[in-house]
């Protein structure tokens, strides 16, 4: 397979989900778009074999978590002025008191996973690989963070049924 081949699979296979991720992370699609095009060119400078697509996505999704962890840390970030404030047409913001809005909120940590278990459909060891962090740490960001939403949301109506 060409590297043309490559990247147009790669491409229709995980932009979505790299672009979901980074936009969970940074709150702003222009930073999205520039890390999932970052991630991208990596992926392509330096090719890899994967045992399964299953290894694949998840190699790339953790590729992904941590360019955006590198940028949030950046002192660039500090520096600079927020685009959103030279947008003549900003993307469109959650509504506020809906569920996106509330995940909006939350801090990245807990955001991401998240991100990972509900949008993406990942366990909790397999997004503990994705970030780098214990299985048990992800059951307590997701506990956390559930917590979080229901405060933010007023109260019980969500009750997690098993």
């Amino acid at each position: 397979m060409n590297q043309q081949d490559t990247a147009l699979r790669l491409a229709q296979t995980y932009s979505d989900a790299i672009l979901r991720l980074c936009y969970a992370y940074l709150k702003n699609t222009q930073d999205a778009q520039d890390v999932c095009q970052n991630v991208f060119v990596k992926l392509l400078s330096s090719p890899r074999e994967f045992e399964s697509p299953r290894h694949e996505r998840s190699y790339i999704l953790r590729m992904a978590a941590n360019a955006c962890k590198d940028l949030l840390k950046s002192p660039w970030r500090s520096r600079t002025c927020p685009l959103d404030e030279s947008l003549v047409a900003p993307a469109p913001e959650a509504e506020d008191g809906s569920v996106l809005w509330a995940v909006g909120q939350l801090p990245p940590h807990y955001r991401a996973v998240i991100h990972l278990y509900y949008y993406e459909g990942y366990s909790a060891p397999e997004i503990g690989q994705i970030l780098g962090v214990p299985t048990a740490t992800v059951h307590t960001r997701l506990a956390r963070g559930r917590e979080k939403l229901k405060t933010m949301l007023g109260g019980t109506a969500y009750e997690r049924t098993v």
